[in-house]
């Protein structure tokens, strides 16, 4: 039997790209430029070459493919962003919990949020919050609708923001605003060229790059398909909206996401929207407390700016 070797068995901090890089390949498959993947980390563009040279160096795996009209993730790319968003949260979550340690804070608040809410609302919301209240030590976990759930019925949150299409059992909720899925593809599908709307039928036979079992964006297309025989076998199935996105502008296949999440993509015509006709894909954005738990303190207040919003 063969051992691992030296480099296998070493500490992981030897085997795995340090945060930084794995900063810059999100910001990358946000941005789909290095160049501007790089003003946004401050840092210049030769850097962030070699930076993400590095790391593929480093994975033995390409990751990034850079052309005149900018950089886009490989296959394989896509599914370490996936990866690299889980670490990087986590780290995240390392840092805030140090910073309460640092400092000695009066409050706390610990917020579980679905990632379409995590990543293009709640951000706003904690801005606002920190300037009524400064000394509040905030925490956040990113994750799916169902666990959402979990870490607040666990004691494990204070407040918690879904996007399913019903509140789960245990907890009480109020609704703060609402969203639509889209289908979208790249310019590039056929899809993106048809001179009719795409049918419930159409779709449901169609493999699809989706959210994982459990994403509130999984529940309503669920839902939403299952008079027109249910959603077929996904073609891809990962774990974050920016992922998604990723992957569809890869030219790897059509997805259904969030609206707030294409707002880039859709104006700038990297993503091409698909008239979807006779199927209802809107849905209610909530928050969510445990049953006769109701928000006090800082969560209290952070709930009033969600309502505040819209």
């Amino acid at each position: 039997m063969s051992m691992p070797s030296a480099e296998e068995s070493g500490p992981v901090f030897r085997r795995v790209p340090d945060l930084g890089a794995l900063e810059l390949l999100l910001a990358v498959a946000r941005h789909g430029s290095l160049g501007r993947a790089a003003r946004d980390l401050g840092i210049t563009q030769p850097a962030a070459s070699s930076r993400i040279r590095a790391m593929e160096r480093r994975l033995g795996v390409a990751l990034v493919d850079r052309s005149p009209r900018g950089s886009r993730l490989t296959a394989e790319g896509v599914l370490v962003t996936d990866w690299a968003r889980r670490v990087v949260e986590a780290a995240e979550a390392f840092d805030a919990g140090a910073q309460a340690l640092r400092g000695r804070r009066d409050s706390r608040l610990r917020v579980a949020a679905s990632m379409t809410i995590a990543e293009y609302l709640l951000p706003g919301w904690l801005i606002a919050l920190r300037a009524e209240r400064p000394g509040t030590a905030v925490s956040l976990h990113a994750g799916n609708s169902a666990l959402v759930a979990e870490r607040l019925l666990a004691g494990e949150a204070d407040l918690g923001f879904v996007e399913g299409l019903s509140v789960p059992t245990g907890l009480d909720a109020a609704v703060i605003g609402h969203d639509r899925l889209v289908v979208v593809a790249a310019p590039s599908h056929p899809w993106a060229r048809r001179r009719t709307p795409l049918t419930a039928a159409e779709l449901a036979a169609t493999p699809l790059i989706l959210r994982e079992e459990g994403s509130g964006t999984r529940q309503v297309l669920d839902a939403a398909l299952a008079a027109a025989g249910g959603v077929a076998p996904p073609l891809l199935e990962l774990a974050s909206t920016t992922a998604v996105k990723a992957a569809v502008l890869s030219g790897a296949g059509p997805s259904v996401l969030s609206e707030l999440a294409l707002g880039e993509e859709l104006a700038s015509r990297r993503l091409a929207r698909i008239p979807l006709e006779d199927v209802r894909l809107r849905r209610d954005l909530r928050a969510v407390w445990r049953t006769g738990h109701r928000p006090t303190g800082p969560a209290r207040d952070l709930l009033s700016l969600t309502r505040a919003a819209h």
